[in-house]
């Protein structure tokens, strides 16, 4: 029943987070993108400004002596043959294309300019090449990114911590009251059920007598899925080898006082000494919350089959009731619903079963036909103890 504000708080943060982070992210990568383009842009025109000072150097040479082919630190300089054999070179890689024109290879950038023929040294193709890295333009974008999403959680996170605390603080309120109101009904049941026990045993069992015990029955099995949802999260459930079989007879005599009020018969169909290493509180919620619905839920002067069984060296447990069916499967696990408003209780004891088979593993198969009853069909995953 507690609700954990700092865990609400920081699954609510991170949804948020992630959603503003895609509406403000998108602008922000076509802003990349568009940066890189401009990069592109400055280094075609650097390289083309280049082609231009090169030209400029070997149309200043007079043939009068040895030509030095100008050398730059950041530009890599070739002449290539109309056949595409090297004239000169200063490159450290392979163009992937000598036809005119802009290119990118890997961090080489180039640019393939034609030269007038028989003026250059013979030769038909200035290449020059630069190698250049947009490392400053991913880590703005990359350090930009960080301080959104980290911006964005932290405010968040106070955010929803700010409006979770009156929910915290309700819940805390209301958390003490059930467990007030719990300890307040505990000491009246038990009043009531050793009384009925010392009536009967003086004066004899009679109808009225049978009502007041399955009432008191009906009673308990609400105050135990209050008192395992209260203390779920908070206690460790010990776990030890139970005999199924023996269990599940138990609790079908338990509940044999509230069905006889409706002329309820049971039937089980029992495979004896099954046992099974498990958690004895989580295996009673399934166990009661299972048959007392199908009590509650089936037709005066009914019966409901209760089975154990091992299949495929697995146990299975089933209920069968031929009552009103269920009309809506998806809801009847989500918390105080109640598929009936007229039949009574919280709409919990569903939900802890589906909290526990999910803890554990177990596989749980429901079907149901209005007007003709329901079927809980549990299997129990093999022990790895």
């Amino acid at each position: 029943m507690t609700f954990d504000s700092e865990s609400f708080a920081k699954e609510y943060a991170t949804k948020y987070t992630l959603i503003l982070a895609v509406i403000l992210i998108v602008p922000l990568a076509f802003y990349l993108i568009l940066l890189l383009q401009i990069d592109k842009a400055k280094i075609e025109l650097a390289l083309e400004t280049q082609i231009h000072r090169v030209m400029l150097s070997m149309d200043e040479y007079d043939n009068g002596g040895i030509y030095t082919f100008p050398r730059y630190k950041e530009f890599s300089t070739a002449l290539y043959t109309k056949e595409y054999e090297t004239v000169f070179s200063t490159l450290d890689f392979k163009p992937s294309s000598y036809a005119t024109g802009f290119y990118t290879d890997n961090q080489h950038y180039y640019i393939v300019h034609a030269l007038e023929e028989g003026h250059y040294f013979n030769a038909k193709y200035l290449l020059v090449s630069t190698v250049h890295r947009a490392n400053d333009i991913y880590m703005l974008a990359f350090f930009a990114i960080l301080l959104i999403l980290v911006t964005l959680f932290i405010f968040s996170l106070r955010l929803f911590k700010n409006f979770s605390r009156p929910f915290e603080e309700i819940n805390h309120k209301l958390d003490n009251f059930i467990k007030d109101s719990m300890h307040e009904i505990n000491t009246p049941l038990s009043i009531i059920n050793i009384n009925a026990d010392l009536f009967s045993n003086k004066y004899g069992e009679s109808k009225y007598l049978h009502r007041i015990k399955a009432a008191s029955k009906t009673l308990a099995t609400i105050y135990d899925d209050m008192d395992y949802l209260i203390k779920q999260g908070r206690v460790e459930h010990k776990i030890k080898d139970i005999n199924v079989s023996d269990f599940v007879e138990n609790r079908v005599d338990y509940f044999k006082g509230i069905a006889n009020l409706k002329q309820i018969d049971i039937e089980t169909e029992v495979f004896p000494l099954l046992t099974y290493h498990f958690s004895k509180t989580k295996l009673q919620r399934i166990v009661d919350n299972t048959i007392s619905n199908a009590i509650k839920y089936s037709h005066d002067d009914e019966v409901i089959k209760v089975k154990v069984y091992k299949e495929d060296e697995q146990i299975v447990f089933s209920v069968e009731d031929f009552g009103i069916g269920i009309e809506n499967l998806d809801h009847i696990f989500s918390r105080y619903y109640r598929e009936n408003q007229t039949k009574g209780g919280f709409g919990i004891g569903l939900n802890i079963v589906k909290d526990i088979i999910d803890e554990e593993g177990i596989t749980l198969k429901v079907n149901s036909t209005l007007d003709k009853g329901s079927i809980f069909i549990y299997t129990f995953p093999l022990n790895t103890k």
